[in-house]
């Protein structure tokens, strides 16, 4: 639609009327709120003013405000599409200001709007072209045709499940998809007649599965869901998870018995070393032992030179550690 001003001189009594539009597009998505301007270039008050807004050939009454009196504090005759979901600006009546928010749009607001000061002169019109996007949503129950899926799980063992996603009357033809838990789209087995739908699928991971119906004619979509437990060895999730955690308490236990054997080792050759050089140490009870091992005494006892205390050889030292 081409955006222009242009002047209009039309007999309402004896005032010409000034009428500007269609000059303003207002695009909103669905169930948004969706202003639409109308403004008086001179910024005089229009608390004391009648303005009224209408919308299309029809003339649905949207909104009417007469001095302080509107639809929303006592006024009849709103149009039923709009009942209670049109308010203005009270605090901007003082700066000329008309504009209207209309709540939580539909697609049927979609349409060209005029907003129209009768009692001015001269009579001025604005026109708002109003486009509400629709969103691809949940419809059934709202738009004929728009159906519901449902999934369901015909057989079952240990390692698989067998699945069936199934559309029944939906018109316009729709598109049907299985997902896994992540988005994926999962490759069924489909059955497709003039308005019913059928995938089966047989899955081997534990996980949550969802039957997607897409009717993008109508802007709808919807979606049924189950979650699917495999307990058995075709689990492959559960059986990765399982090898690594016995993995991993195996290079755990071998770490451990490596440090004990180290420890072990450092502690025998402690014992076994005995002096460095031909005297004796003081042991920790205070008395003298002599040299543990000599080359006549190999593999015999030795005395103590204070005859107080005997060795044992140094075989029998190695088995104690």
């Amino acid at each position: 639609m081409q955006l222009m001003m242009f002047l209009v001189f039309v007999c309402v009594g004896t005032f010409p009327a000034v009428i500007s539009g269609p000059g303003v597009k207002v695009v909103v998505e669905e169930d948004r709120d969706a202003v639409l301007p109308c403004s008086l270039s001179t910024k005089e008050s229009i608390i004391a003013q009648v303005f009224d807004w209408r919308k299309d050939e029809s003339q649905k009454e949207v909104f009417f405000y007469d001095s302080g009196l509107h639809y929303n504090n006592g006024r009849i005759g709103q149009d039923e599409q709009f009942r209670g979901r049109v308010s203005h600006y009270e605090d901007q009546l003082m700066n000329g200001n008309a504009s209207i928010k209309i709540h939580n749009t539909k697609v049927a607001d979609s349409g060209i709007y005029r907003c129209v000061f009768p009692k001015l002169e001269p009579i001025q019109t604005f026109y708002v072209e109003l486009v509400v996007e629709r969103l691809l949503r949940d419809r059934s129950g709202e738009i004929p045709g728009a159906s519901k899926p449902s999934i369901t799980v015909l057989d079952a063992t240990k390692d698989w499940s067998l699945l069936q996603c199934e559309v029944h009357r939906a018109s316009p033809e729709p598109k049907v998809q299985l997902q896994d838990g992540s988005g994926n789209i999962l490759p069924a087995e489909e059955r497709r007649g003039r308005y019913h739908v059928t995938l089966n699928i047989t899955v081997t991971k534990t996980d949550r599965y969802l039957c997607v119906l897409t009717q993008e004619e109508i802007s709808h979509q919807s979606r049924a869901e189950t979650f699917v437990f495999i307990s058995g060895a075709g689990n492959t999730t559960d059986r990765n998870v399982g090898v690594g955690i016995v993995v991993v308490a195996a290079v755990v236990g071998a770490v451990l018995v490596v440090l004990l054997k180290l420890r072990q080792i450092k502690i025998c050759k402690k014992k076994l070393s005995g002096p460095t050089g031909p005297e004796a140490e003081q042991n920790s009870n205070g008395l003298e032992i002599g040299t543990l091992m000599t080359p006549e005494t190999n593999n015999s006892h030795s005395t103590a030179q204070n005859g107080l205390m005997t060795l044992t050889t140094v075989s029998e030292l190695e088995d104690m550690c």
